[in-house]
């Protein structure tokens, strides 16, 4: 397992925007963060289309220096939707998109 530091991942998401946003005619893209329990954390992205909002994230293990590690699992999308269950275990964010954004 390779320990980055967050500020490393943080910026490859963020010099991921604009191919992203032209890709899928984005309205608007950020970083999620969430802090999971234990060494959990979460990273992705915040993304809004057509007036829906999606967190997309995949799974990091932290450590005691605060470097992440790609953990076991998929990306997983949440929407602001009351009622609406989180999907798990997509390959990658093309899969992601391909699905919630066309």
């Amino acid at each position: 397992m390779e320990f980055i530091p967050r500020e490393q991942l943080i910026n490859e998401l963020q010099d991921s925007f604009k191919p992203l946003m032209e890709k899928y005619d984005i309205d608007n893209i950020g970083v999620f963060e969430e802090e999971g329990q234990d060494d959990s954390y979460y990273v992705g992205y915040t993304v809004s289309k057509n007036g829906k909002v999606y967190m997309v994230h995949h799974p990091y293990t932290k450590n005691k220096d605060g470097h992440l590690a790609r953990a076991q699992g998929g990306w997983t999308v949440e929407t602001d939707e009351p009622g609406t269950m989180d999907e798990e275990s997509f390959e990658d964010v093309d899969e992601v998109f391909q699905r919630f954004l066309m």
